[in-house]
């Protein structure tokens, strides 16, 4: 049957459309392909520590009896805190993939001892050295944003023992429930955010991380006023 107003066409003359409409497509495909992988590197350079989370605690949450904790553990001012961080890793270790894994370590640790915590899972030897962390770390954003806003204060050796404290406290707290490859992400992000040498180049004046160090210290500070460290 044919339809009307339709021009039916001979096998030879679709062989030859066909050919046609394939030689143009070649012509085109160099060119989606480039588009295509500069689309895909520009996303794949993308690192969302929100979307991030939001993974890891899905996979964690499916290892754990209770499931009783359905919102994400890490807020939008961390999640900016944690971008920031690694960006400036990324560009200090100039390894997108070491920068990549710290970072995702680091919020694997976090949603950890969350989860643990908040399902009651600490006795209350864990409790007081849980608190003692939390003191430790609310020190620490406290000399993070003051070595930056006080002129002359910035001391690498004091920054670095006071992460390595917490360091130490975490390792002791997470002793009874966590395997020896959480007590490796932990020294994994520890090495680098305590080594004295990253610390002096991310708080040098006039260094190339200044804008990473002034972002980084506004989201602690809004961490800090908003009472979540």
């Amino acid at each position: 049957m044919k339809i009307p107003g339709r021009r039916v066409f001979s096998p030879s003359e679709n062989t030859a459309r066909g050919a046609e409409g394939c030689s143009q497509n070649s012509k085109l495909a160099p060119q989606r392909r480039r588009n295509l992988e500069e689309i895909m590197s520009v996303a794949t350079d993308v690192f969302n520590s929100k979307s991030l989370a939001i993974q890891a605690q899905k996979k964690i949450l499916g290892k754990m009896v209770s499931k009783s904790i359905a919102t994400t553990l890490i807020d939008d001012t961390s999640s900016d805190v944690l971008d920031e961080l690694y960006r400036v890793t990324k560009e200090y270790t100039q390894n997108k993939k070491e920068a990549e894994k710290i970072i995702k370590n680091l919020i694997k640790i976090v949603l950890k001892l969350a989860i643990l915590y908040r399902n009651n899972q600490f006795n209350q030897d864990e409790i007081a050295l849980m608190e003692k962390f939390k003191k430790k770390v609310h020190q620490l954003a406290k000399t993070v944003v003051s070595f930056h806003q006080v002129d002359y204060t910035f001391d690498r050796n004091f920054l670095s023992k006071l992460l390595n404290d917490c360091r130490e406290l975490l390792h002791q707290i997470i002793q009874r429930h966590l395997t020896a490859k959480s007590h490796g992400r932990v020294n994994n992000v520890f090495d680098h955010f305590s080594d004295c040498e990253f610390l002096a180049a991310l708080y040098n004046p006039f260094g190339p991380y200044k804008l990473h160090l002034q972002k980084l210290c506004d989201g602690v500070n809004r961490m800090l006023d908003e009472g979540n460290i």
